[in-house]
């Protein structure tokens, strides 16, 4: 670990979100997975959620490459129960659905706590989504084609998010509880320490200012 790196690192994590997050419904192909999680982690997303009855998620994770380590994915396993847990903690939902109550993307305020629901490749979100979702979003279009690729539709969206949230000074100070903040960076910086503490149930070490350990708890 160099100290740049420690300072990228940090300066990451200092402007992750934690009150901006996407929610995939049953989303089943790799790239797409990959491609939203990209995504996530370029606009600061601290930690995504996905409904996944199939298991698809939970099969091709591994292809969003490096940013698994980077941003938290929730597994859940009912799509209703999902929204209502993210509404009973202060998220809006947001559902990339064109309906007849659809609004521009561009209408809405993403400085609010605000859940991003994606439906799949094929069906978009379900009807049960749909009717929990607070607000329905839809991307202005003049061609022929009636939808866009899931994955870059979610870029479409979020960028509007972070535009908004970079305009309001979201990015510039770290929003993340302290002890997690704490614990996130320390596995960042060290996975293969963090996860031998957790299998030994022992709290992290203390870094330095330059991102080493003050003391290794596994140096004999």
């Amino acid at each position: 670990m160099t100290p740049e790196r420690f300072r990228k690192l940090r300066r990451v994590l200092t402007a992750r979100q934690p009150d901006l997050t996407v929610l995939m419904e049953n989303v089943h192909k790799s790239h797409n997975i990959a491609a939203v999680m990209r995504t996530c982690d370029a606009v600061g997303i601290f930690q995504a959620h996905a409904v996944s009855v199939e298991g698809e998620i939970p099969r091709h994770h591994m292809v969003s490459g490096g940013t698994r380590r980077y941003v938290r994915l929730k597994l859940h396993e009912d799509i209703s129960a999902t929204c209502q847990e993210l509404r009973e903690s202060g998220h809006q939902t947001l559902a990339a659905h064109l309906s007849d109550g659809a609004v521009d993307y561009r209408d809405i305020d993403y400085t609010r706590p605000t859940a991003l629901l994606l439906g799949s490749e094929l069906w978009g979100v379900s009807s049960v989504a749909a009717d929990e979702a607070d607000h329905h979003v839809m991307i202005p279009m003049t061609g022929m084609v009636a939808s866009l690729n899931v994955s870059v539709a979610a870029a479409i969206l979020l960028y509007e998010a972070r535009r908004q949230r970079e305009a309001a000074g979201l990015y510039e100070v770290s929003r993340l509880a302290p002890e997690v903040f704490r614990e996130t960076l320390f596995e960042w910086a060290h996975p293969h320490i963090a996860k031998r503490c957790r299998e030994q149930q022992l709290p992290y070490p203390t870094l330095t200012d330059e991102g080493d350990l003050a003391e290794n708890p596994f140096t004999a």
